[in-house]
């Protein structure tokens, strides 16, 4: 089974979700999406996986979004997908992604469900 993972090693839920990968000897394919972001199509089809919309995906505590909150909300999905890939920061984390769907691991169990 193909195993992506968008990971934060700054984020504890990110790490832990990856151990939780580890310890199930998944070797997962680690994308440092901070350092390259997802492009457009592929942030689509996560969301699409996910069955979310893109401002679901934000996490809405983040000084980027709270600075273009109202910006954000006028935006339609396609041009809040644009607005995430310029601010990765925001991107929910981690992200589990395979064959059988994704799923964002808070809690890091919740990725369970799409691994067996």
């Amino acid at each position: 089974m193909s195993v992506t993972i968008y990971h934060n090693p700054r984020c504890s839920k990110s790490r832990q979700t990856l151990a939780l990968l580890e310890a199930r000897g998944i070797d997962a394919e680690i994308v440092l999406y901070l350092d390259k972001p997802p492009d457009a199509s592929a942030l689509s089809g996560v969301l699409k996986q996910l069955k979310i919309s893109a401002l679901a995906l934000m996490r809405t505590g983040e000084d980027d979004y709270k600075r273009c909150r109202d910006k954000v909300a006028a935006m339609n999905n396609a041009e809040q997908i644009t607005w995430l890939i310029a601010h990765p920061n925001v991107i929910e984390r981690p992200i589990v992604v395979t064959n059988k769907g994704a799923r964002i691991g808070r809690p890091p169990e919740s990725v369970l469900e799409i691994l067996d």
